[in-house]
This record gives structure tokens, C-alpha cells and sequence, in this order.
């Protein structure tokens, strides 16, 4: 195995630019001999009309009957669309000379082999897999991107150093089982055998990744091991509107943020709302939205870009002539800094032990999931930095606020990501929308940045 230092020197002074970005005139390798061939390789793009046309064609697959484009998708995982969707994407694998495998998982993967066969792989791709009444783009640029690199580089003549290996992630989205990242999850290593007998609506887990062409009987063999992988890259929507108010066209991201979501239990006492008077209530409803408010004011109160939710409520006896006696809240934090996290809850119980002794209730929290953030690895982030700047593009640095496949691939190895914008922030709904030509400077920028990657041993 070459040293990188041995490598660079193979490419010569010419190879490097300013900021140790690449000069793409000096990167050229034949795909059979892996010899530099030095043509001018500056106007390097992905086919940025074809892009478009598959995510318009990928798009028809659990398009609501009768609809267009802008009605959005519900390609849910496992449902009959997303085989569809599927079957459409390994058809344009192959017709673009490429090999689509399934694990038992049910991801599926399609490599090109590298000119140094003991490299190991540069994974890339994301999921097609949507929530019900979906948008577009969302994980669709990222995996259509993925194909639209690899034949760029074929068209072009390059042969990596590295396997180069594409991917299509089964079950992204959280819907399906109640289980979000599932797929790319298991490759992670996180898997059980049991975890095949989970049910939801009805139907086995085993059985819907048998749907889509896995095998849950073979589900450990979809494991890889850590240290396994050069690097992943996912390019993606931002689902957020940083990049357009800034405007700026990529972003790199830093990392994928911590997550700590617990349940909230309000307890007052129900009583008639005609018949008691209001000082001797104790009103369970009313403090659930103090403590509404309280979960907003931990996240404003320091600066900083972090979040706190309270996106589901229950009450009882959720009558309108009863004074609520019981309220179940969820209460969601998220930030890269777990540390933020703590800060933000300690905050929320303080003001909870004011809230309950104000409207003469009690309030317990129970903690229900801890996801651990997942950083982006700085040489990749700075790779995707130089592959914009090779492109004339601005970039920017900002965390995902939203999980992804990404953050499972974090733990096997180097990880990044670059975000397109997402116009008015708009995601997982039909109004979804990234111009297509932010689409293909995305696709472009993971393209470059592939190469950045397989300078390094």
C-alpha cells in the first residue's frame, strides 16, 4: 500500500492548488491501467438534465393518484411503492453498467472497483424511502446524485484508487415499526435476531425486509465492522433554511445532533368546569402549558442553536366540561453539544417544581430515548470544503439538525456530509423543493469531493 506522501508525490507539484484543493487538470487515471493521463478534467460535471429527469421519474412512485410532481410522494418503507421505487433504481444502476446487490438487510449496494484493490471503500448514497404526504427531495438527490457520480467518473475515464461504493439505504424514514435509520442501523451492528419478530400493522418485521429482496434470516451477515469503510458521504436537502437566507449553496456539515426525548406527567385533579371555581383547580392542562412554554425558554435563553420541542400531547379525560386531571407531554432536545442538552433539561425541571406548585399539580419526567451526536470527521468536512471552492462555490459550516443514515456510518468510520438549500426550510411535505440547479451543484460537490477522498490512503 502506497503512503499518501508517496501518492501526492506521484501526482506532482501540479496536482495541488492553493488551500490543497485538487487541480483536476492532473487527475486523470486510466480505469484499466490506473496511469495519470493529465487531460483537462476542469469541466468535470455530473449530467445534471438526466439527474433531474430521475428524480421527476422516481417521483411517480407513491405520487397520489392523478397528481404531479408538486403533490409530493408517500413512499413509505416497505409499501408496494417503495418496491417500485427500488426496482427503478437497480434498473438504473444497471444501465449504467453497475452490479446492484441487496443485503439481508435490504440496502442496496452497487460498487466499482478500485485501481488499489487493498483500499478500503468510499461509501456513499442515502435512502428513497419517504414519510406519508412527502416531498421530493428528500433522500432522493442524495442516492440519484450517488449513480450520477459514478457515471460521470466512468464517462470521464477515472478509475479510483479506492472501491468506489454506492448505496440506497432500506427504511430511513421512522414511520415503518417505529424505527428510524433501521437499515443503515444494522449495518452499524446494531441488531438482534428477535429484533425480525417486531410487528406493526400487522406485519412482521422479518417479513417486510423480505419484501424488499433481504433476507432476515442471514440479518447478521449485513454487519460491517468498524474500521471497515475509508469514509461515507451523504449528500441532502437541508431541511432547513439557513443556506437559503444566507445564500449559500452548500453546506458542510459538522455533525448530526444529540437527541434526548423524554415524557412529561402532568397530574392535577379532573373535576366539573362549571362547578369549580378557578383558585381551587388544579388544573393539569394549565400547567402542561406553562411547561410548553418553560421547554421553549430553555432553548432561547442562551445563544446557541439549539432546540427543544413538545410535539405530542395527551389529556384526560380530554372532556370539554372536565377540568383536565392528567396530561402526558413529550419533551425533545436537540443540539450537537450534549452538554447543551443537560443544561436545557435542568433548566425545564426547575421551572417544572415552580409550574407545579403554582397550579397546585405534580410533574414528573420520564426519560425515553439518549441518541449520542454523531461529528462529522474534520478532514472530510475540509475535503468538501475544497471540492466547492474547486467549483466556485461558497460553503458554509452547520449541524444537521435532523438525523440521518450518516450518523450510523459515523461509527464505522470517517463520515461527512454536504447540504444543498431547501427553499423556505420546507421539508417532509409535498411543498418540499430545492432548485434544480442546487441539485446538481450538490451532486457536483460530492463528486469532486470523491476525488479529494481517494487522494488519501
Amino acid at each position: 500500500m502506497s503512503s499518501r506522501r508517496a501518492f501526492l508525490g506521484r501526482l506532482g507539484g501540479a496536482a495541488i492548488v492553493s488551500g490543497g484543493g485538487l487541480d483536476l487538470r492532473a487527475w486523470a487515471f486510466d480505469v484499466d491501467q490506473g496511469s495519470q493521463k493529465g487531460r483537462d478534467l476542469q469541466s468535470l460535471r455530473i449530467d445534471a438534465r438526466r439527474l433531474r429527469e430521475r428524480i421527476e421519474t422516481l417521483s411517480t412512485f407513491g405520487r397520489p393518484s392523478g397528481g404531479a410532481f408538486a403533490d409530493g410522494v408517500s413512499r413509505t418503507a416497505y409499501s408496494d411503492a417503495d418496491v417500485a421505487g427500488r426496482a427503478y433504481m437497480m434498473a438504473q444502476m444497471r444501465a449504467a453498467g453497475l452490479r446492484p446487490r441487496i443485503d439481508p438487510a435490504g440496502n442496496i449496494f452497487a460498487r466499482r472497483a478500485g485501481t488499489s484493490p487493498t483500499l478500503k471503500p468510499i461509501l456513499f448514497g442515502s435512502h428513497i424511502d419517504s414519510v406519508p404526504n412527502g416531498g421530493n427531495f428528500d433522500g432522493d438527490l442524495g442516492s440519484l446524485s450517488a449513480l450520477a457520480a459514478l457515471e460521470a467518473l466512468a464517462a470521464a475515464g477515472i478509475g479510483a484508487r479506492h472501491p468506489l461504493e454506492m448505496v440506497v439505504w432500506a427504511h430511513e424514514e421512522s414511520f415503518a415499526f417505529g424505527r428510524g435509520l433501521a437499515c443503515s442501523r444494522i449495518v452499524a451492528g446494531d441488531v438482534s435476531p428477535r429484533d425480525m419478530d417486531e410487528m406493526w400493522n400487522g406485519v412482521r418485521r422479518g417479513d417486510a425486509i423480505r419484501k424488499i429482496g433481504g433476507d432476515p434470516d442471514r440479518i447478521l451477515e449485513a454487519r460491517r465492522p468498524k474500521g471497515s469503510l475509508h469514509c461515507y458521504l451523504e449528500l441532502h436537502i437541508e431541511q432547513g433554511g439557513t443556506l437559503e437566507r444566507a445564500g449559500i449553496p452548500v453546506g458542510v456539515v459538522e455533525g448530526i445532533v444529540a437527541i434526548d426525548r423524554y415524557e412529561a406527567i402532568v397530574t392535577g385533579v379532573a373535576n366539573h368546569a362549571g362547578t369549580t371555581p378557578i383558585a381551587e383547580r388544579h388544573d393539569a392542562m394549565l400547567a402542561a402549558a406553562h411547561l410548553t412554554v418553560a421547554v421553549r425558554d430553555a432553548a432561547t435563553r442562551a445563544p446557541g442553536r439549539q432546540v427543544a420541542t413538545v410535539g405530542h400531547i395527551e389529556v384526560t379525560p380530554n372532556s370539554a366540561n372536565v377540568i383536565p386531571g392528567l396530561v402526558h407531554l413529550s419533551v425533545e432536545l436537540r443540539d450537537l453539544e450534549p452538554r447543551t442538552l443537560v443544561t436545557m433539561m435542568d433548566d425545564i425541571r426547575a421551572r417544572a417544581r415552580d409550574i407545579a406548585s403554582t397550579t397546585g399539580t405534580t410533574i414528573e419526567f420520564r426519560e425515553l430515548a439518549r441518541a449520542a451526536p454523531a461529528v462529522a470527521t474534520p478532514d472530510v468536512q475540509a475535503a468538501i470544503e475544497r471540492a466547492a471552492a474547486s467549483l466556485d462555490l461558497r460553503s458554509t459550516r452547520l449541524p444537521s439538525g435532523a438525523g440521518h443514515d450518516a450518523q450510523m456510518m459515523a461509527l464505522l468510520g470517517p463520515m461527512g456530509m454536504i447540504f444543498v438549500p431547501s427553499v423556505g426550510g420546507v421539508s417532509h411535505s409535498p411543498k418540499e423543493l430545492t432548485y434544480w440547479e442546487d441539485c446538481a451543484r450538490g451532486a457536483d460537490v460530492l463528486l469532486r469531493t470523491l476525488l479529494e477522498m481517494d487522494r488519501v490512503d
